[in-house]
């Protein structure tokens, strides 16, 4: 058994070390570290519809001119929109910026720049409501609008009204079409984006409130805040920020004011109309067809993430689960409490909590780990009491005779585990092992949630920046169909494999046959 608990643990540090799972402070000299959230989508920061791998947005041509005035490169690293703060106090980047609000309980966690974009709220409905038409006569209706977003706290903060909140707003207003609200509420420039093209959708009722963007850095940088103020000052004053707005048709009457630049429209909204122009239905199949084909790079490198993060984590919950279950059938009781105790907390907490504690709480008593890794061990400690459950009842399962045989030819205890009755139990476990692996390519979708992009995060991407979820959908299941079939296979072939040693051939005869299978 200590051998065992010492392979486990070689191989467990080896792969940290292997993978430089401790990940170390991302501020590198000469380089502007920032995140966001492609999966917003337009106008913030998406993957151009023409070249799947380039990420264009208002946002992101910002991010390069105040980069520009620093003197500095910069690298994106990506992450959910509602965890870029968290990623920002683990110094995952320098900076977040996608239409981040400065509100009184951001700014109670990070510190933000001078504003670079100001707007509003807008309400849309249906094209045949009319009894909607500004934000009072929302109450008793049902309102979407992005979670944890501004748009949020004012309907929260509104009786009566009924908030679904949503990841992210193309769900929203799909469903304020297809009538699963009465309405939404976002900021002005994914109504413009959004719900604008939509002809079933028309906006109503006047601006709303005042939306402050600003560039988020973690409290205590001063210095750096101080560089962005600058840039920002500059790009203010020498026209490039209005410049950006304008060409994304974003350009308004807040941020004139704010700006103090009030003459006429100089710009052509040019990235606005061909953002519409690419999202125009295909006019052939062809076109289709090739659309689909340009997303195979960017979903086989997801395809690439997933399995390996699945079969690093099956690595680990087998070798751990295997241990978990010898300590609790074999060891001494206090080790056997604590085992059954670990599978007990593991499966009663949610998995996506567990990643969540790994990777953004972990670092709060000095453990800072790279997203592959705290993946791997998120998802690895989690099945791994799945699988010590799958190994304790085949343990259960083998004989107490087989025991009793081994010590009775002279083997010590630990030999007769190590020769005799492990190998039975690890045999007879191997297809719901290999179950449990099918189960977990599926699961490790949630590992998007700690900045890797997998199938899932990529699907997410590829449809919010082409308003395609159905033919996308299909694309991706299939991919996962092929990473999972032939584990199926492999289970499949390790259960008739199982059946032939372990079931008589006359039993085995009369099963195929039916005989032997009659209920009465």
């Amino acid at each position: 058994m200590f051998r065992l608990l010492s392979v486990f643990c070689a191989f467990f540090f080896s792969f940290l070390s292997v993978t430089g799972a401790f990940a170390s402070n991302t501020m590198s000299p000469g380089v502007l570290t920032w995140g966001g959230d492609t999966e917003g989508g337009a106008p913030y920061m998406f993957h151009h519809a023409d070249d799947i791998g380039e990420l264009v947005g208002y946002e992101v041509e910002i991010v390069e001119a105040i980069a520009e005035q620093m003197g500095l490169s910069t690298r994106f690293v990506q992450n959910g929109w509602d965890n870029l703060i968290p990623g920002l106090e683990r110094h995952l980047y320098d900076i977040s910026i996608d239409g981040l609000e400065i509100t009184p309980e951001h700014s109670d966690v990070v510190d933000f720049s001078m504003p670079y974009y100001v707007t509003h709220l807008q309400i849309a409905v249906r094209r045949d409501n009319f009894d909607i038409t500004d934000l009072e006569s929302c109450k008793g209706r049902v309102v979407g609008t992005l979670k944890q977003s501004y748009s949020q706290y004012v309907l929260d903060s509104l009786e009566g009204v009924e908030v679904r909140t949503y990841a992210d707003e193309i769900n929203a207003y799909t469903d304020l079409v297809n009538g699963r609200l009465d309405a939404t509420l976002f900021d002005a420039p994914i109504a413009l984006y959004y719900g604008g093209p939509m002809r079933e959708v028309k906006f109503v009722g006047p601006e709303i409130g005042r939306i402050e963007y600003g560039i988020a850095v973690c409290k205590g940088e001063e210095e750096l805040l101080s560089q962005l103020n600058q840039a920002i000052m500059t790009l203010r004053d020498d026209g490039t920020i209005r410049f950006i707005l304008e060409r994304w048709n974003l350009w308004n009457s807040l941020s004139a004011e704010e700006f103090q630049d009030l003459g006429p429209v100089k710009t052509t909204p040019d990235r606005y109309n061909g953002w519409i122009e690419s999202h125009r239905p295909d006019s052939t199949w062809k076109d289709t067809v090739r659309r689909y084909m340009s997303f195979m790079p960017k979903l086989g490198r997801a395809a690439v993430t997933t399995i390996e993060v699945s079969l690093a984590a099956m690595v680990l919950a087998v070798l751990l689960g295997l241990c978990l279950a010898i300590v609790r059938v074999f060891g001494p009781a206090p080790l056997a409490v604590l085992s059954t105790w670990y599978v007990e907390i593991i499966r009663g907490t949610p998995v996506l909590i567990q990643l969540f504690f790994i990777f953004y709480g972990l670092p709060n008593v000095g453990i800072k780990l790279d997203p592959f890794t705290a993946g791997v061990i998120g998802l690895g400690l989690n099945y791994a009491a799945y699988e010590a459950e799958i190994y304790r009842a085949g343990l259960m399962a083998v004989p107490a005779g087989q025991m009793e045989a081994a010590l009775g030819l002279g083997m010590t205890r630990r030999e007769s585990l190590r020769h005799v009755v492990v190998p039975q139990a690890v045999r007879m476990v191997l297809p719901p092992v290999t179950n449990d692996f099918i189960s977990l390519l599926k699961d490790s979708s949630l590992v998007s949630v700690i900045t890797l992009v997998d199938l899932t995060k990529a699907y997410g991407q590829i449809a919010t920046t082409y308003y395609d979820y159905f033919g996308t959908g299909l694309i991706v299941a299939a991919i996962y169909f092929l990473l999972g079939y032939p584990f199926i296979r492999l289970a499949r072939w390790t259960e008739a494999k199982l059946e032939a040693s372990l079931i008589p051939d006359r039993v085995r005869r009369q099963r195929k046959s039916g005989l032997g299978m009659r209920l009465f």
